[in-house]
């Protein structure tokens, strides 16, 4: 045999070798990944809320999680990390290991509203989260404060045209979900109404019963004690039809003037991007279940949350819907912050 010839096939003898080594090793790894996929879950796990503890997410991670847990074998253990409109949160989820030990009970404003309105917001809900499970809605209400002269919607929107620029709203903060309700409401009333941005709800909700400020949009389960006492003018709610917890309160769709008025303020379970599927099936399979327990439907009812169980992919439809919606609405308005 020629040298030359002799040292090229024990070449190709080698190299023959080294590639079933590696396959034989990325079978294993696989099969690995699988196997602690096919565990899951070994350890408790995190669920990251991007707001301070008392909040509509925080109750609604609150209500579900010692259930979840249950289903799951494992704690579910909540975390607060409060500021800038939830991105601080998310951004954690985003970054964090793709295992399912570290989820998100999400909002639109950190989702999707946050990076429409402020440019140093480097991730992209759409991209960089995975859906799981969608929740459900909370809807949002306009109100007035005492001895405001409009008795409804209809009579408000009159009031503004016939005063343009002199009525002002309130809300929870720039780029919030209660900024952009407030937003498309003198979008679909043409009204010129001066929005007025607070730090927060509670201070939004002194001023406006003190008379300080004509106008705020609210969470419903937040304004409900005071429309209840009398308190504040309720001139609808956000949500396409009136809430099952405040019947009396019509939706401000009901008005003509402004029936393109639809937005509620949406909760649901997420992951970082790569969530391999079996966990999130798990996730979603044992989320459905814990929804539907009467408890929680209750409690969460009870707060104003319309549930409305949702797979991944209907989830990450709606949300891919909202962000369009969002989108026009800050474009249109300027939202910047």
């Amino acid at each position: 045999m020629i040298p030359g010839h002799r040292a090229n096939t024990m070449k190709t003898t080698l190299r023959a070798a080294a590639a079933a080594l590696c396959l034989a090793a990325c079978a294993g790894a696989v099969s690995t990944a699988a196997a602690a996929t096919d565990a899951w879950p070994t350890k408790p796990i995190t669920l990251v809320v991007g707001y301070t503890a008392g909040g509509s997410v925080d109750l609604v991670a609150r209500t579900i999680a010692p259930e979840l847990g249950k289903r799951l074998g494992q704690s579910v253990v909540i975390e607060n990390l409060g500021g800038a409109g939830g991105t601080i949160g998310a951004s954690k989820v985003v970054k964090a290991e793709a295992d399912g030990y570290t989820l998100l009970m999400g909002s639109g404003s950190e989702v999707s509203i946050a990076r429409l309105t402020n440019p140093a917001v480097r991730y992209d809900g759409e991209k960089d989260l995975a859906p799981v499970t969608f929740v459900g809605t909370q809807p949002m209400v306009l109100v007035g404060k005492p001895g405001l002269p409009a008795k409804n919607a209809a009579e408000l929107i009159a009031l503004a045209k016939a005063q343009p620029g002199k009525l002002a709203y309130a809300s929870s903060g720039v780029g919030t979900p209660l900024n952009l309700a407030g937003e498309l409401i003198k979008q679909q009333g043409q009204v010129n109404i001066t929005h007025v941005p607070y730090k927060g709800a509670s201070a939004m909700a002194t001023d406006l019963l003190g008379g300080q400020i004509d106008l705020a949009v609210m969470v419903l389960s937040s304004a409900l004690p005071h429309i209840q006492a009398n308190r504040v003018q309720a001139y609808g709610v956000t949500g396409a039809k009136r809430s099952p917890v405040a019947p009396n309160v019509p939706a401000l769709a009901e008005t003509p003037a402004l029936k393109g008025v639809d937005m509620g303020v949406w909760f649901g379970l997420m992951g970082p991007a790569k969530l391999p599927q079996p966990v999130v099936a798990r996730l979603n399979t044992e989320m459905q279940a814990v929804l539907a327990m009467p408890d929680v439907k209750k409690k969460l009812a009870e707060a104003g949350v319309e549930v409305a169980p949702a797979n991944p992919a209907q989830f990450g439809s709606f949300i891919k819907r909202e962000t369009g919606r969002y989108r026009t609405i800050v474009q249109t308005a300027g939202i910047q912050q």
